[in-house]
């Protein structure tokens, strides 16, 4: 008996990315409208300097930032993500004030940039989604000057038991839906890399499933007295960066 022929093959990951890019900013817009988008006004309000913000995604804290930011560096490292932050910036300096950002494709977890690159960098609701999140933030740690800023938005697991439960039963969900874990202890990690949390407000994100409502907005700063962040297996350096990879 013939055998039929194999189906062809079907990357379900680069599917669920492509998906995932285009839905995003639907997705995103009803908790922006009901609140999220005055937060990423009040955060980036402090951006100066050289910035670098990671996981750009479709470009939403570009109008967000004023002209005391130098230069906007965004790293993105999904392709079908990048191809429509790439528009938006394009989009973005056809006439719109705020500094012109250069996009680079790469993830937070191996920035191409060199030691004491940056004065300020930028995580919203970007850290509950990379791979390695301690990895993710000794790689800011290490890129930003001593004494620069982490300005963040990031979910969090809560501190009420009943809902910190409620995010374990349903984070598998959000995992398929959002691709992120709404229940890491992420304000821990950022200090346990050697960030010294300056501000932090616990809020919401309206509109937002129960579950994944939790929030910290804030910054941290990278102590210019401390040692540098160490990598995995307790090197005190990290390898030379690698060339940034060309965008798409």
């Amino acid at each position: 008996m013939r055998r039929p022929p194999p189906l062809p093959y079907v990357d379900v990951m680069s599917l669920r990315t492509k998906f995932f890019a285009m839905t995003y900013d639907r997705q995103i817009a009803r908790v922006d409208k009901a609140g999220l988008r005055a937060m990423r006004e009040r955060l980036l309000a402090g951006a100066s300097g050289d910035v670098l913000e990671i996981g750009g995604g479709t470009g939403a804290n570009l109008p967000c930032y004023g002209p005391a930011v130098r230069s906007l560096t965004i790293t993105e490292p999904e392709p079908p993500m990048l191809r429509r932050l790439e528009r938006a910036v394009r989009g973005h300096g056809a006439g719109q004030h705020g500094p012109e950002a250069k996009v680079l494709r790469a993830p937070a977890e191996d920035l191409p940039f060199d030691d004491d690159s940056f004065d300020v960098a930028v995580s919203t609701l970007v850290l509950c989604g990379v791979d390695d999140q301690p990895r993710a933030l000794r790689e800011l740690h290490r890129v930003l000057r001593p004494g620069g800023r982490l300005l963040f938005i990031e979910h969090v697991r809560s501190a009420d038991p009943g809902t910190s439960r409620l995010q374990d039963r349903m984070n598998w969900l959000n995992r398929l839906v959002v691709c992120c874990d709404c229940n890491r202890p992420t304000l821990d990690t950022i200090r346990g890399v050697g960030f010294t949390v300056a501000q932090v407000e616990d809020t919401v994100l309206p509109k937002a499933p129960p579950f994944a409502r939790p929030a910290i907005l804030g910054s941290a700063t990278a102590p210019a007295t401390a040692p540098r962040a160490q990598q995995d297996g307790g090197l005190p350096t990290v390898a030379p960066p690698q060339a940034a990879r060309p965008a798409g």
